[in-house]
């Protein structure tokens, strides 16, 4: 196989997509060129909305499917900034530019081996699939095409995870709390202070242990990241908002650990979301083995992905590039990374046997 050959795709395709601004549900543009490179290369593309797919064009109906995607969308780049991050200039070994890391050297990775790939008498069939909205969890991705894909039988989500298998991944929910008081003045000994109430639920969320604790993403974490509260020195507050981000193992469905919460705060409480519940894939499941095989590394990760949104099917989430760098100043992604990521990609699916 000529991995020299598809590297080069890939890096010409990155830096294309680089240089065209792709902020979540802006992302019509770079959604254009994965249209074109598909056409280009003799692939029936679908697109709905900014999602973009295309099957291997020898598609067996009686042989199961594998799902390659990865995000087209970037976050908005730091003030923090010292290049253009618009512009994709290699220095050093490294292709700077905003979503390099994450996660256009996925994409392009994932898109190369799919090409690489075509021709060959695999067991399984092949849909790549370019989605939006990943940075904002939004229901324009990849949510909004799964129906229309079809049959998944397992796949791999394309995040900087430096090519180690994300074999399970934690749940996200958002909450939003309101202490709720009694006004009155903060000189005399009036009303009902709700900062004290919520004082006493921030302190339950950061104590409280979660009882089944996962052996691969480890324990449910609550964070209390926003809190705002009073209108003026001299008035007890009769209102404490505050807002955690809860992550769940498998063991607890989002709605599950969202009773367990409200039954023991006195705030009132309520979810902006339960659609983000844990994902994973079995050990045993023939694609891990695959990795294990060829020496690849494991994990539970603590951040979300697309796989949260993915339903019906097991996933691993697999990538070029170093999460340590996403949505960080400068981004970058080493060049040799994307043709490592190619390599291992096409490795792993070469001859996997998914039945």
């Amino acid at each position: 196989m000529n991995f020299e050959k598809y590297t080069e795709i890939a890096l010409s395709t990155l830096k294309e997509l680089i240089s065209i601004q792709s902020f979540s549900k802006e992302e019509d543009q770079v959604a254009d060129v994965m249209e074109g490179k598909l056409n280009s290369f003799g692939y029936k593309v679908h697109r709905k909305g900014n999602n973009v797919w295309a099957y291997n064009k020898d598609f067996d109906s009686t042989k199961p499917v594998l799902l390659l995607n990865s995000h087209l969308d970037t976050v908005k780049p730091s003030e923090k900034y010292t290049k253009n991050p618009l512009d994709p200039c290699i220095e050093d070994g490294k292709l700077y530019g905003l979503g390099s890391n994450d996660a256009g050297g996925c994409l392009v990775s994932l898109f190369a081996s799919f090409l690489a790939l075509e021709g060959s008498d695999q067991a399984y069939n092949r849909v790549f699939v370019a989605s939006a909205e990943e940075e904002i969890s939004g229901t324009g991705g990849f949510e909004l095409i799964q129906d229309e894909i079809g049959r998944i039988d397992v796949g791999i989500v394309g995040e900087p995870t430096l090519m180690e298998m994300a074999i399970a991944e934690k749940g996200l929910m958002v909450l939003d709390c309101d202490a709720i008081g009694v006004p009155g003045h903060a000189a005399r000994n009036e009303g009902v202070n709700a900062i004290n109430i919520a004082i006493k639920d921030i302190e339950w969320l950061h104590s409280y242990k979660f009882a089944l604790e996962s052996e691969v993403l480890g324990a449910v974490k609550m964070s209390v990241t926003q809190i705002n509260a009073g209108t003026q020195h001299n008035v007890v507050p009769s209102s404490c908002k505050f807002v955690v981000d809860v992550r769940t193992n498998e063991y607890y469905t989002n709605e599950k650990a969202f009773a367990i919460i409200k039954e023991k705060l006195e705030s009132k409480v309520s979810a902006r979301s339960f659609r983000m519940n844990s994902s994973g894939i079995p050990m045993d499941h023939p694609l891990i083995q695959n990795g294990l095989n060829l020496g690849m590394k494991y994990y539970g990760s603590p951040t979300t992905s697309d796989q949260a949104i993915m339903k019906g099917f097991p996933t691993v989430k697999l990538g070029p590039g170093d999460s340590a760098r996403s949505h960080t100043a400068d981004e970058f992604i080493y060049i040799n990374e994307i043709g490592d990521g190619i390599e291992k990609y096409y490795n792993l699916l070469d001859g996997l046997k998914l039945d």
